[in-house]
């Protein structure tokens, strides 16, 4: 997201509202609040039927309690005066947030646009925890996590901080939001350990169509998360949006040709992670580089992202729905690739790139990704363990073979007849023994 002090400069020049960055801005707020839904139909196609519930609630439970916290610190923090390193609390409880302009938009507006990317951000982290995590300590978690980590990466690159000020571009999200999220799911799967069944029989998804669903209405959520951050009805705008129109197109097929020659078949799941993963390597060059050049860089992120799935498989490590593999290493190869294409002729408030002449863009951006992927791996796994330290993060055992979808949220997504289900009173640490199966009337 364009967050860069010449930008500032220009909207300090001219502090009053314009009509139609605003009704943009208020189309492109809507689009990005619909990608969380999205995402868990993604997601939710992707697990088995008894998780299915527990999985799309991860993603639907976030609009609701990252939200608040939003509105109560979290903005303000991010977003708030502050120094190098955190917002302050001058906008807490929403104070100060009204209809005055912010560059040429509501203050209220503003806020709410930058509300939907935390929630989405903190969302994305589920992909990684589901089938095993308990709904009470994953609420907790995203609560902690906004505040200690989205909250001070998004003030470091957008809020004035200190990457802003060096020079880093993200113009909406690759570091703040999907290298971010991506580090801190792997190590979410490192902490939590693998899924009971895991290695052991075939975890298969349930519903691909879901998932070929919500990778439709998340490209379709993107142009307002990335043509709106340019926080205007302008060029700007149209070139966001043309990019993340093109690159997912090249990821796309890149992805299907590779399936092809690796097992002479083009998956469905496959293509619409391609999908999902061009869109993330294109949003952090979306209004830094040219049409052509978003093509190119689609082309190229799809190979990390498809190997580093391949290699995933073979290991141990339990990242259930990769989202490391295609958050993280897309966001970290768009992140790079931003540094190698940008040119000013398109964006003169942002920077030229490799490409251009200037290496030391290159290295500017490797700078804003190590240090995201450093801090949100080591406060994600600090919080992670002190919740682990006063409750139990994962179900017990049995409870998960039950399925998460009965014993977190006492509903089945698909009914098999009428009467009862039956309800498993979540237990304590996991291995513990589970308690008795207590029939308990279904609302039907």
């Amino acid at each position: 997201m364009l967050r860069l002090s010449s930008l500032f400069a220009l909207q300090d020049a001219a502090p009053a509202v314009v009509p139609a960055d605003t009704a943009w801005m208020l189309v492109a707020t809507a689009l990005v609040l619909l990608m969380t839904p999205a995402l868990a139909f993604f997601y939710g196609g992707l697990v088995r039927s008894k998780n299915l519930l527990n999985t799309m609630m991860m993603s639907f439970v976030a609009l609701g309690i990252v939200g608040v916290v939003w509105a109560l610190l979290a903005y303000s923090l991010a977003f708030g005066e502050g120094n190098a390193w955190i917002g302050g609390t001058a906008n807490a409880l929403l104070n100060g947030v009204g209809l005055e302009a912010k560059g040429t938009l509501p203050h209220v507006l503003f806020m709410a646009y930058q509300g939907t990317f935390a929630i989405i951000t903190a969302a994305l982290i589920s992909g990684a925890l589901v089938e095993r995590m308990r709904f009470g300590p994953y609420l907790a978690f995203i609560v902690c996590w906004t505040l200690l980590v989205y909250a001070p990466v998004a003030h470091w690159v957008w809020g004035g901080g200190w990457l802003m000020s060096r020079g880093v571009l993200d113009f909406a999200g690759g570091t703040v939001v999907h290298i971010n999220a991506g580090v801190s799911a792997l190590v979410a799967a490192v902490v939590l350990g693998q899924r009971k069944d895991y290695s052991r029989q075939a975890i298969l998804p349930h519903n691909v169509p879901f998932t070929l669903l919500g990778a439709g209405l998340l490209w379709f959520g993107w142009f307002g998360f990335n043509g709106g951050s340019a926080l205007a009805a302008n060029e700007l705008a149209a070139l966001a949006f043309t990019n993340t129109f093109f690159a997912p197109m090249a990821t796309l097929v890149v992805w299907v040709l590779l399936d092809y020659l690796r097992t002479g078949r083009a998956t469905a799941v496959g293509g619409a992670t391609g999908i999902v993963v061009g869109l993330v390597a294109i949003t952090p060059a979306a209004g830094f580089v040219r049409p052509l050049s978003a093509l190119v860089i689609g082309a190229i992120a799809a190979l990390p992202s498809y190997f580093a799935i391949v290699l995933r498989s073979r290991t141990r490590l339990d990242d259930s729905l990769d989202v490391f593999a295609g958050h993280g290493v897309g966001g970290l190869t768009g992140a790079l690739l931003t540094g190698v294409f940008a040119e000013k002729a398109w964006n003169a408030a942002g920077n030229d790139g490799l490409l251009a002449g200037n290496a030391a863009q290159l290295g500017l951006q490797a700078l804003g990704a190590a240090s995201a992927i450093l801090y949100a791996a080591l406060m994600t796994y600090a919080i992670l363990k002190l919740l682990s330290a006063v409750t139990a993060l994962r179900a017990a055992p049995r409870t998960e073979g039950v399925g998460m979808d009965v014993s977190q949220h006492g509903e089945e997504a698909y009914a098999s007849g009428e009467g009862s289900i039956l309800v498993i009173p979540d237990s304590g640490p996991a291995g513990a023994p589970a308690p008795a199966l207590t029939p308990q009337a279904a609302a039907r």
